[in-house]
C-alpha cells in the first residue's frame, strides 16, 4: 500500500524587491497625483538598447523609501512588438503566453471590445513598444521629469514619441461616475498580508495572502505553493522569468452624463426613488465605498477602505440571493468571493492586482449633458497570466452573466448588447429590471504588456536577454 506523503507549508518565498519593479506589488499611493504614460516606437535596434540602458539605473523599484517619496517615479513596460524590435530571439519570444503575443486588439472580439469599442475606433498606440509610466507629486515635477526624458529620447535616431496620455487623480480619490475607488486590492502573501481579512483566502488557519507567484514572475503560485518551491508557473526563459510580470493596459471612456441621466430617469420608478440607493445597487458600493452587503440602507460616514476589515466580508451566508448587493453588482461581477460555490475557490484564482487612474475633467456638477470634454479611466493591472486573470473576469464575469444565474446579462456599469436588449435584475418583491442597458464606458485603447524586473530589463539593453 503506498502512503501518501503530506505536503507541508515552507516558508513564502521573500520577494526581491530591488529587482521587481515599483507599483506592482504596492501601489504608489494616493500622493502621486499626476501618471503620464509614454509610448515610444523603436525602429532601430541598437538605438533602442543603447536608450534603454540610460533608463535602467533610474527605473524605480519595489524597494521601501527610507528618505521620503521621490518627486518622480519611473517605470518600463514593453510590448510583444517591442521585444522583438528590441532584439529578443524567435526562440526566447516564443516562450512568452501565447495572448501577449497575440495582443489585446486581436483579441478584441472576445474581450467584448466591438462596435464603437472595436480596436479601429481606438485611439492610435498599434505602433508603441514601448510604455513609460512616469507618476509625480506635482505638476511641477511631472512637466520637469517629462522634458528630461523627452529630451533623451530625442538624442536617438530610430525612435519616436507616438502618443502621450495623461492621467491624475480627481477630488476625493473618486473615479468619474462619483465613487470612491481602488478599494479590496488583493493581499499578496509577505508583501501586504495586512489586507488578508477579505482581499486574501481563507484555509483553515484564517485568512491569508495570496501567493506571490499569482502575480510576480518566478515564484510559486497557488497551485505550487506547498510544495518544494520547483513548480513554478509557466513564464519567459533566462533572465526574463524572474521578477517580470505581465500587464494590461486599457483606455475607458466614461460617459457621465448619460450615467447622470439614466439614474435619474430610473430612480423615478424605483421603489422609494432613491437615486443614491440606485446606484449603490449598480455599484455594489455606496460612493464613498461602503459596501452595500455591510451596509444596505445607507454608507457608512466613517468608511476607509484603508481601515483593517474594510473589505472583510463575503457573500454566500448573508446574502446568497443578492437582495442587498445584487448578484449583478459591479464589483460582486469583479470579485464574486464566495457566491459562485465552493467558497473562494472559483474566484481567488483571478485576482489583479490594479492601478487604474482617472483621465480628463470631471463633469460639472450641475451639468446635465456632455460637455464635449474626453474623460474616462485608464484601466492597468498586473498579473501572471493575462488569460486565467483579466481575460476570465473581463469575459466570463462582466461579458457574460451565466456563472451568477444572469444569463447573457452583461455588467451594468460598463456596456450593454448592441441590439439594446441589456438588463439589470435588482432582486426585491417585487424585482426592479433595470434596462435598457445604455454604454457607459467604451474602450480607446488598449495594450497587453510585459513589465521585466530590472535585471531583466538590463539583458534587453544589453542584447543578452536571449
Amino acid at each position: 500500500m503506498t502512503i501518501a506523503t503530506p505536503r507541508i507549508r515552507r516558508t513564502p518565498p521573500v520577494p526581491d524587491l530591488a529587482d521587481i519593479q515599483g507599483g506592482i506589488l504596492r501601489a504608489y499611493g494616493n500622493d502621486y497625483s499626476r501618471t503620464t504614460y509614454l509610448f515610444v516606437n523603436v525602429d532601430e535596434r541598437r538605438a533602442g538598447q543603447r536608450w534603454l540602458g540610460r533608463l535602467v539605473d533610474d527605473v524605480t523599484s519595489a524597494r521601501p523609501w527610507t528618505e521620503g517619496k521621490p518627486a518622480t517615479t519611473l517605470n518600463v513596460a514593453l510590448t510583444y512588438d517591442g521585444l522583438r524590435a528590441l532584439g529578443l530571439s524567435a526562440e526566447l519570444l516564443a516562450t512568452f503566453s501565447d495572448e501577449f503575443r497575440a495582443g489585446m486588439a486581436a483579441r478584441a472580439a472576445q474581450l467584448g471590445d466591438v462596435g464603437t469599442s472595436a480596436p479601429e475606433h481606438w485611439d492610435t498606440h498599434d505602433r508603441a513598444h514601448v510604455i513609460l509610466i512616469v507618476n509625480a507629486l506635482s505638476e511641477g515635477d511631472l512637466t520637469g521629469r517629462l522634458a528630461d526624458l523627452r529630451a533623451d529620447l530625442g538624442r536617438y535616431e530610430g525612435l519616436s514619441l507616438v502618443r502621450e496620455e495623461h492621467a491624475s487623480l480627481l477630488p476625493g480619490v473618486r473615479e468619474h461616475f462619483g465613487f470612491a475607488d481602488g478599494f479590496a486590492q488583493p493581499a499578496v502573501e509577505g508583501v501586504t498580508d495586512d489586507k488578508a481579512p477579505g482581499g486574501g483566502v481563507r484555509d483553515k488557519d484564517g485568512w491569508r495572502g495570496l501567493a506571490l507567484g499569482e502575480f510576480v514572475l518566478g515564484y510559486p503560485d497557488e497551485s505550487g505553493r506547498d510544495g518544494d518551491g520547483q513548480d513554478l508557473p509557466s513564464a519567459p526563459a533566462g533572465p526574463l522569468g524572474r521578477n517580470s510580470t505581465y500587464g494590461v493596459w486599457r483606455k475607458l471612456e466614461q460617459d457621465v452624463a448619460l450615467f447622470r441621466k439614466m439614474l435619474r430617469t430610473s430612480a423615478a420608478a424605483f421603489p422609494g426613488g432613491d437615486e443614491e440607493k440606485l446606484a449603490a445597487k449598480i455599484v455594489g458600493r455606496w460612493r464613498n465605498g461602503t459596501p452595500i452587503v455591510l451596509s444596505p440602507e445607507g454608507p457608512a460616514a466613517d468608511f476607509r477602505g484603508n481601515d483593517p476589515g474594510a473589505n472583510d466580508f463575503l457573500y454566500h451566508d448573508v446574502d446568497a440571493d443578492g437582495r442587498r448587493c445584487p448578484l449583478g453588482a459591479h464589483i460582486r461581477r469583479c470579485n464574486p468571493r464566495d457566491s459562485i460555490g465552493f467558497g473562494e475557490l472559483l474566484s481567488f484564482r483571478h485576482r489583479m492586482l490594479r492601478r487604474g487612474v482617472p483621465y480628463g475633467p470631471p463633469l460639472p456638477p450641475e451639468a446635465t449633458g456632455p460637455d464635449g470634454q474626453e474623460r474616462g479611466l485608464i484601466f492597468v493591472c498586473y498579473v501572471a497570466s493575462i488569460s486565467r486573470q483579466f481575460e476570465s473576469v473581463q469575459v466570463q464575469w462582466l461579458e457574460d452573466g451565466n456563472v451568477f444565474g444572469l444569463g447573457h446579462d452583461k455588467d451594468f456599469l460598463i456596456r450593454g448588447p448592441a441590439d439594446g436588449s441589456g438588463k439589470m435584475t435588482v432582486p426585491g418583491q417585487p424585482p426592479f429590471f433595470l434596462g435598457p442597458q445604455p454604454t457607459f464606458v467604451t474602450t480607446r485603447g488598449g495594450q497587453y504588456l510585459f513589465v521585466p524586473g530590472i535585471t531583466g530589463l538590463g539583458a534587453v539593453a544589453a542584447g543578452t536577454a536571449g
